[in-house]
Formats: structure tokens, sequence, C-alpha cells
């Protein structure tokens, strides 16, 4: 088919878009009253009123270059939820700005840390005190088995190793240590009997062989006479054991053919108010100088002496 002219409109009014060329307008292209896509509604010449359409349309060659852009009416939207895109979004560049950088959103778990980094710190404490008690659990078992094992093969009694060291020879040097001296005693019964003096062993709690004793002294000229060896000559102590019926006696004392000045105190030390004599056994002692060997003591009983007393032993012990 021949180009040509097929209808009675306009060459220019064929193509709908002519109304954006200079040289459509001059020709007379008009813009669809109606509005549609590309179209420029009817509303968008009124103030305030939106348009219709958001996109700008603008005649080919009216857009000046190295202008900033107009920034495009955004109507007003529901918020949009937190943490989703809105629905319009525009690129910063398009509003004539800088770009911006879209902020992290904030935590929710407190400041310092993510949102569980308390639940995590107390995970982290609850894990090293379960792992302590596990631990000292079996440090205390260890030990409880060590102990049974060491209870079982020794019997709970430590074993003492033998010494090493070997004995220490014998000292060939003299101690200086005095050896003690044995000093003598003698039994009663045993003496040089004199006078009414005799031996029983009727009244219990002597001590002389067999629980014998001197009884019969209660009489004048009644005596017990020593003869002692001393290692020494000094000063010592005559010790004599005896039982008196809870009443005071004495005797006289003489040493080496010496009779002391004072009586042989025979008393009732113990306080005792019981007459039985087996009740009354007692010490008394009395000063006495001994010289070196043989010396001859005697106790007897004189004129004025109260002598109902029986005697167990005599001994001689160091004196002050």
């Amino acid at each position: 088919m021949a180009a040509g002219n097929h209808g009675a409109s306009k060459p220019e009014d064929d193509d709908p878009f002519g109304y954006l060329y200079e040289d459509g307008q001059a020709a007379g292209a008009q813009a669809p009253q109606g509005g549609g896509y590309g179209y420029p509604g009817p509303g968008a010449a009124q103030p305030g009123v939106p348009r219709t359409s958001y996109n700008q349309v603008r005649t080919v060659g009216e857009r000046q270059y190295g202008q900033p852009p107009q920034q495009p009416y955004v109507p007003p939207q529901q918020q949009a939820p937190y943490g989703q895109p809105h629905a319009q979004y525009a690129a910063p560049e398009t509003y004539g700005g800088p770009p911006t950088r879209q902020a992290p959103p904030p935590s929710r778990g407190g400041s310092g840390g993510g949102p569980n980094s308390r639940g995590l710190l107390i995970g982290a404490v609850a894990v090293v005190a379960v792992v302590v008690v596990g631990i000292a659990a079996a440090v205390i078992t260890n030990n409880g088995d060590k102990d049974d094992k060491d209870g079982q093969a020794g019997g709970g009694t430590p074993s003492t190793a033998p010494s090493s060291q070997g004995s220490e020879e014998p000292s060939t040097e003299p101690s200086t240590e005095p050896t003690p001296v044995e000093l003598p005693k003698q039994d009663a019964a045993t003496l040089k009997l004199g006078g009414t003096a005799g031996t029983e062993k009727t009244v219990k709690g002597a001590e002389g062989v067999e629980g014998t004793y001197v009884s019969g002294f209660n009489a004048v000229g009644a005596s017990v006479t020593w003869k002692a060896n001393m290692p020494t000559e000094g000063a010592y102590r005559l010790t004599v054991r005896y039982a008196i019926p809870a009443v005071d006696a004495n005797a006289t004392l003489t040493v080496n053919g010496k009779a002391n000045s004072s009586p042989l105190g025979l008393k009732n030390f113990i306080k005792s108010s019981d007459p039985n004599l087996e009740k009354n056994w007692q010490t008394t002692w009395a000063p006495v100088t001994l010289q070196k060997g043989d010396n001859e003591i005697k106790i007897s009983c004189e004129t004025g002496n109260q002598c109902n007393v029986l005697l167990d032993w005599l001994e001689v012990t160091p004196g002050e």
C-alpha cells in the first residue's frame, strides 16, 4: 500500500506524543484530555492538588542540565513496622543530599552487649561452678580411696623404717655423774632385841618379811639395836615406820653410844581417832650424824618414855 492520507485527521494527530515535540505543538497537537499513562491528568495544573501520576512528564528539550533534580512529592504513608522497608523508597541521591548510611537497629538486651549477653554470662558462671564442684568431688573421692587402701594395707598404723645410723660406741671415759649410794634399811624384827621386845605378825599392815614386826616395846628396858654400815660420813635422817593406838608415843634414840638430847617422836601424825593398830601405821624421822663404816643405832624405852608402839622397819635416808 502506498503511503498516503488514510483519514481525516492530520498526520501529527496520529502520533499520541506529538504534543511533546515543538514541531508537534506548532502543528497544534494537544494532549489527551482524560490523561493516562505518560499523560498528565487534568488536575496536574491545579495548585495544592496532588497529581494522579507521580511521573513528572516534561517536553523534550525542557530539562535543564546542571541543576539539581526537583524532589518528587511523596504522599504521607502509614508508618511501616520496625525493621521492614517502606512501600515507597527513593534513593538518597534523588533528594539532593549526600548518600546516607542506614544505622543498625538498636540492641534490646541492655547496653553494652547483644540481646543475650546477660543470659550467656549467667550460663558461663553456671558451667564454671559445675566444673569446680565436680573437681572437688573427685579430689575428695580419691583421698577417701587412698585412705581406705592405706588402712587395709597397713592397718592404719604407720610403719617405722629402721634407723640407718649405726649404734654409738660406748665411751671409755668415766662418767662425771655420781652414782647414787644405796643407804641401809632393815626390818625391825631382824635387829638385836632387848628387854621385853619380841616379834609378832598378828596385826596386819606391817611391811616386814611375812608381816613380822616388833612388839612388847611398852616396858622400860625394851630395845632394838641396829648395826648400820655407812659409805660416807655425814648428816642423815633415821626414818622409822611404826603403829600406835591413836595415842602419841616416844622413845630414846642413841647413836654410837651417845643419846640424843630429844626423844624420838612417835606421834599420831595422821590424826587418827581409831585405836585399831592396823589402821595407824605411819612414819617419823630424826636427824642423826653417822660416821663412815659401822654405826650402832639403838631405840629403847627408858624411864619417862611412852613406848606403847609397834616397830616395823628402820632406814637411813639422806639428810639436809
